[in-house]
């Protein structure tokens, strides 16, 4: 009896330790970021093995990819070929070091007293950065931009 209790709990920790690795395994990965150009944009593609769509408006492209687990990454892209914005929504949140770049030391920073419980949405409004970003199992979304990069005649409120 002393055995199969032993074997039970050794059992539970394996699949435990599985089950982690999986979750950080299914992190969408990304390798374009804020402040980042055009080809870090078609790298990512490939990255993601997503399908892409590219839209146009005044003053920016939006390049959508969709992963096959099913989350959206927009990338917004000024006409002079610089990130200024992102965006996700899906079942997986995105690799957010590598989609915020060099701005993410910055969104640590931020975020380490802004976050109040486990899925209380996040809200970061500093000087050269904003992250929104909440969700759930199963259902997350968010978006980051650099205001000062805005094309001209853009607004915060485009990037969704």
């Amino acid at each position: 009896m002393k055995f199969m209790k032993c074997n039970q709990n050794l059992w539970t920790r394996v699949a435990l330790i599985a089950a982690a690795a999986l979750l950080f395994m299914m992190t969408i990965p990304a390798s374009a970021s804020l402040g980042g150009d055009v080809a870090s944009v078609q790298s990512d593609q490939a990255h993601m093995k997503a399908t892409v769509r590219v839209s146009g408006d005044i003053g920016y492209n939006v390049h959508e990819m969709k992963a096959a687990g099913g989350t959206a990454v927009r990338e917004y892209v000024s006409n002079t070929g610089q990130v200024f914005g992102v965006a996700w929504d899906g079942p997986f949140r995105p690799n957010l070091q590598q989609v915020l770049g060099n701005y993410y030391n910055q969104f640590l920073n931020a975020a380490k007293n802004k976050r109040g419980g486990h899925n209380a949405p996040l809200v970061i409004n500093e000087r050269g950065l904003v992250v929104q970003m909440s969700g759930h199992q199963r259902h997350f979304v968010g978006r980051a931009y650099v205001p000062q990069m805005l094309p001209q005649g853009v607004q915060a409120a485009d990037i969704k």
